[in-house]
């Protein structure tokens, strides 16, 4: 089934040289990924999916036999891997000695490990500078569970999307998946290193009951007002 993709007539930043960024956090099965695509298509921006690098992470530590649940493995992997980070029909990916592992970040035993290995505060500290490098690839939507509060808290662009736990779980459930989504949101919400909130300014979007395309113009009609509200302050 196709979705119709808003279209939107907004011209970000025109005063600025440096590359906007439109931060989407929320919680898991909120709808991050399929809105952050969608708006990032409907603004011709680079779509960064930064779950997938700690999915990629996760692969690599379970490929090297590196223990997910020992937090000074995973960090001594995190510093020494060989990684690079590539745009591809305007999405970022980061590869692993040159490649990128699409199919098998997403495997059950991968993403069982995922939330070990994100856990860890050497890990995220990498991460962070590497999504923060992202920006050499202009303007950018960029999804995650720290964007808008630890990775790009400067932004001006920032959103919180969430929905109501059963709508969340049947969601998972369609898809294939079995997971508990209300353990999942504790453990996030509750890590020492950026821990999953709602960042300051953040416009904040319950989506239960709403389509990806509802979701979808509601950022971007948020984007173009506080657009507008800007360009007047000047």
């Amino acid at each position: 089934m196709s979705i119709e993709v808003p279209t939107a007539d907004v011209k970000l930043n025109p005063l600025k040289t440096r590359p906007t960024v439109i931060a989407i956090d929320g919680t898991s099965a909120s709808g991050k990924s399929t809105t952050s695509r969608q708006v990032a298509r409907a603004l011709g921006f680079v779509y960064v999916d930064t779950g997938a690098m700690y999915r990629t992470l996760a692969w690599h530590s379970l490929q090297q036999k590196v223990d997910v649940h020992d937090e000074k493995q995973v960090a001594a992997l995190c510093r020494k891997w060989k990684t690079s980070l590539e745009c591809a029909d305007n999405e970022v990916h980061l590869l692993v000695n040159g490649y990128y592992p699409a199919l098998e970040i997403r495997t059950a035993e991968t993403s069982a490990a995922v939330p070990h290995v994100a856990a860890v505060p050497k890990v995220r500290e990498w991460m962070k500078k590497k999504q923060r490098e992202c920006i050499q690839f202009g303007n950018l939507v960029m999804e995650g569970r720290d964007i808008g509060t630890n990775v790009f808290p400067e932004t001006d662009f920032k959103f919180y999307l969430d929905a109501a736990l059963d709508e969340r779980s049947k969601r998972r459930a369609a898809e294939g998946v079995q997971e508990n989504l209300a353990a999942r949101d504790q453990r996030d919400s509750q890590r020492a290193a950026a821990p999953l909130m709602i960042a300051l300014g953040a416009k904040v979007i319950n989506n239960s009951g709403m389509t990806v395309a509802q979701t979808s113009k509601m950022v971007l009609d948020e984007v173009q007002s506080r657009l507008a509200a800007a360009l007047v302050q000047r």
